[in-house]
C-alpha cells in the first residue's frame, strides 16, 4: 500500500503530479506508436495527447494510491491496420515501459542537476522549502515512472508484456495462452493487485520493488 495505513494529505498531494504523469504519458506513448504504425483508431479517438483526463480510469488511479499499482483507460487498438503485425504489436506495447523508462531518468537528471547547482547556496526558508517540495516530487516522479514500467512489463493480460510474451510463442502455444491465461488475465491482475488489501501479504510487490528500487537509486544516488 502506498501511504501505509492511512491517507497522509500531504505524501497524496506530492504523489498526485507524478502519478498522473507516469499514466499520462505512458498512454500517449501507445497512442503515438499506434499512429505512426498505421492504426489512427487512437487518435480519432483522442488520446494522442498529453491531456490527463482523455486517459485516466478512476478505479485504476485509485488503485494507484490504495495499492501502490495502477493503470489508465487502455488505448484502442485496431491490430489490422498495422503494417507489420507482430512487430508494430511490440512497438506499441514497448512504447510505454519506453515513455516511463525516459521519464524516470529526466526526472533523476533534474534532480540531480538542481542539488549540484544548489549544494552550498544560501538560500532563504521559504526556498529551502520549495527546493525540498520540488526534490520531493522528482524523487516520486522517478519512483513511480518505473513502478509503472515494471508492472506494465508482468506477461498477465491486459498488461503490455503480455503482448510481447505471446509474439514471441509459437502459434499453438499462443493459441494455449490465448484461451487459458488472456481471458482470465484482468482477474487475476485485479487479484494479485488487492492480494495484501485482504491477506496482508503481496507476490507482485517483490516482484516489482526489488528492481524499482534498485534502478531508481542507480538513477537518483537516494536510498527508497
Amino acid at each position: 500500500m502506498l501511504f501505509g495505513n492511512g491517507f497522509d494529505i500531504v505524501s497524496v498531494l506530492y504523489a498526485a503530479i507524478p502519478i498522473l504523469w507516469a499514466l499520462t504519458v505512458h498512454e500517449f506513448a501507445h497512442a503515438w506508436m499506434a499512429h505512426k504504425c498505421g492504426d489512427d483508431t487512437a487518435l480519432y479517438s483522442g488520446r494522442v495527447t498529453l491531456n490527463p483526463l482523455a486517459h485516466l480510469d478512476p478505479f485504476g488511479t485509485l488503485a494507484f494510491f490504495l495499492a501502490g499499482f495502477g493503470w489508465a483507460k487502455p488505448v484502442p487498438v485496431n491490430p489490422y491496420n498495422f503494417r507489420n503485425p507482430k512487430r508494430d504489436d511490440n512497438l506499441v506495447s514497448l512504447a510505454g515501459v519506453s515513455a516511463n523508462l525516459i521519464s524516470a531518468i529526466v526526472f533523476a537528471v533534474v534532480l540531480r542537476v538542481m542539488l549540484v547547482t544548489l549544494d552550498g547556496v544560501s538560500t532563504s526558508p521559504s526556498i529551502d522549502r520549495f527546493i525540498n517540495t520540488l526534490a520531493s516530487v522528482l524523487l516520486l516522479s522517478v519512483y513511480f515512472n518505473l513502478v509503472l514500467m515494471f508492472f506494465n512489463l508482468i506477461p498477465i493480460p491486459p498488461l503490455d508484456g503480455s503482448h510481447v510474451l505471446a509474439n514471441m510463442l509459437p502459434w499453438n502455444a499462443r493459441e494455449w495462452y490465448n484461451m487459458n491465461i488472456a481471458r482470465n488475465g484482468p482477474f487475476i491482475l485485479l487479484a494479485l493487485i488487492f492480494l495484501p488489501r485482504f491477506f496482508g501479504f503481496s507476490i507482485l510487490g517483490p516482484i516489482i520493488g526489488g528492481p524499482v528500487t534498485f534502478l531508481a537509486q542507480v538513477l537518483t544516488g537516494f536510498r527508497f
